[in-house]
């Protein structure tokens, strides 16, 4: 069941509000409003993963960009699967013909501090071009 909220803006934001939904990629109203909202809250009470306690257990994705005919990256990625640093739930490997660099996508779940460092570990390998983490949504309850 929806539930209609509403909320004062000066005249300037509201003039250039729907302008920031759009570039956004949003279509909805609503929705944009719910997940900034759920963002911002997240980022307040758990802050960015460079900000959070070292201790702290966070879920997420882990995407690896690198360059497959280098054994590097690779070799690292398969380490990191069977290592006990951080928790590997599943494991996606995919190679972009066009751009001739492969995608690992790796759900993982560790501590903070652990996650940071194999972060900086794979940003300093080389021939891994990009990593990056997408944390998962705070949640009390829900699925799973």
């Amino acid at each position: 069941m929806s539930q209609i909220i509403s909320f004062s803006a000066d005249r300037e934001f509201a003039r250039d509000f729907e302008s920031l939904i759009k570039k956004s990629g949003y279509k909805n109203r609503s929705r944009f409003i719910r997940d900034a909202s759920l963002f911002f809250a997240e980022i307040q009470q758990r802050g960015d993963l460079e900000d959070m306690e070292e201790k702290t257990i966070i879920e997420g994705h882990l995407v690896v960009h690198y360059q497959h005919d280098h054994a590097n990256g690779q070799r690292l990625l398969v380490d990191l699967r069977h290592s006990d640093v951080i928790e590997v739930s599943t494991y996606s490997h995919s190679s972009f013909k066009h751009s001739h660099a492969c995608v690992d996508l790796l759900q993982v779940k560790g501590s903070a501090g652990n996650l940071r460092s194999v972060i900086e570990g794979l940003q300093n390998t080389p021939h891994v071009d990009k990593v990056s983490f997408v944390s998962a949504p705070m949640r009390e309850q829900g699925c799973c």
